[in-house]
């Protein structure tokens, strides 16, 4: 299957669970919605588990690329780092998913598959990807963290010099995760939490 038509299949599961739970979603509908048939549907993704597994991966892999897009917007360290904690509150409210994730709170409407990886016998490699380990909440603030540390570091500084700012970076991301579970009460709030810790902490 092209690639294409897998994102369709994709499109129509996450446009099915916006409007009712997922254990309501079924198969062919998902299928009639990307028009393609119900085998192909299962060829691609072997069970409606692989279905959630596969759209709770592209929904991560989403918001990691709207991370790095964050952190390359702005000149200035502090103002990247506001950017990714911006859009981490902004896409965990419009996205059930990437708050599930980021959170590790799934409500009864949701996929809920298992992080751990599962048995996959596809011969479809971005399945494979799939079937292999989900990100917990831990492993989503290290990442946000370490690609943080990447971007303001900058190549060739030795690991052991960039303890501070991975510091500094990992307390932006839980920073933003308390926002995602209790906004704050102004629009601007997440901006100037985040600059107001930044301001007692060693940022390049």
């Amino acid at each position: 299957m092209m690639p294409a038509a897998r994102e369709s299949l994709l499109d129509a599961a996450y446009t099915a669970l916006a409007r009712r739970p997922w254990s309501a979603v079924r198969m062919v509908d998902v299928a009639a919605a990307a028009g393609v048939s119900r085998q192909t549907l299962y060829n691609e993704f072997g069970s409606k588990d692989g279905l959630a597994r596969a759209l709770v991966r592209r929904e991560a892999d989403g918001y990691l690329a709207g991370v790095d897009r964050a952190l390359t917007v702005h000149h200035d360290p502090r103002d990247r780092l506001t950017a990714a904690a911006e859009w981490t509150a902004a896409t965990a409210a419009g996205n059930a998913l990437v708050r599930a994730m980021l959170t590790g709170c799934w409500s009864e409407r949701l996929p809920s598959p298992a992080l751990a990886s599962v048995r996959s016998g596809s011969a479809v490699p971005a399945q494979r990807r799939a079937d292999g380990p989900l990100p917990s909440p831990v492993d989503l603030v290290a990442l946000v963290r370490d690609r943080a540390v990447a971007v303001l570091a900058g190549p060739g500084v030795p690991g052991a010099d960039t303890a501070e700012l991975a510091r500094s970076c990992e307390l932006v991301v839980r920073l933003a995760l308390s926002c995602v579970v209790a906004p704050p009460p102004t629009e601007g709030g997440i901006a100037d939490l985040v600059r107001s810790a930044l301001n007692r902490q060693p940022v390049p």
